[in-house]
């Protein structure tokens, strides 16, 4: 038996995949729509309440996005291939390091009186809904960059590949009006 057989006993392309599906389409997007007026799958009433499975629902992001990315590198190294060389990869980089700042962020809102931070709270909770869409939409392109890798490409073909590639874009936009809807400043209208 060959270490790399042993190692990865399935495709590393699948586990992965697996790994970074738990963590961008379940977890970073349910984190997300916990605050969303339209509802989510979970029926959370206190606001203290959402905020706790919103912590729960990035940290678990956060573990599946090292977890995946462990295997690529484990993968990588075993069958002595270049690391970040596709667009796909340097994207995922970049979105992880911001998935990282945005944590940090995160306990910024959470700790504010504690860290004894200038900004008002409320400052801070429009900074971190705004950097949160930013990671998400990093997130989506990251996403979309993967239907372009050789793996992909081999494995879904036809209008599964085109489904695949619309399907990150709803909840993305659903993110958006959310986030922009919550904190954006209205027009009052006059009659």
């Amino acid at each position: 038996m060959d270490i790399q057989d042993f190692l990865f006993p399935v495709s590393t392309g699948m586990t992965d995949t697996v790994f970074f599906f738990l963590q961008y389409c379940l977890c970073m997007t349910e984190g997300i729509l916990l605050f969303s007026a339209e509802g989510t799958i979970f029926c959370l009433k206190s606001r203290k309440n959402k905020i706790r499975f919103h912590w729960l629902c990035q940290a678990l992001a956060l573990i599946a996005a090292a977890v995946g990315l462990s295997f690529i590198l484990a993968s990588k190294n075993v069958s002595e291939l270049p690391h970040l060389v596709s667009w796909h990869s340097l994207l995922g980089s970049c979105t992880l390091a911001a998935s990282l700042l945005q944590a940090a962020c995160g306990i910024c809102v959470i700790f504010h009186n504690q860290l004894h931070l200038s900004p008002s709270s409320a400052r801070l909770r429009l900074y971190h809904a705004t950097c949160g869409l930013v990671v998400y939409l990093l997130s989506t392109a990251t996403v979309m960059l993967a239907m372009f890798s050789d793996w992909f490409q081999a494995t879904v073909k036809g209008v599964a590949w085109w489904v695949f590639a619309v399907v990150p874009l709803f909840p993305a936009l659903v993110a958006m009006n959310q986030i922009t809807n919550a904190y954006l400043p209205r027009k009052k209208m006059s009659s």
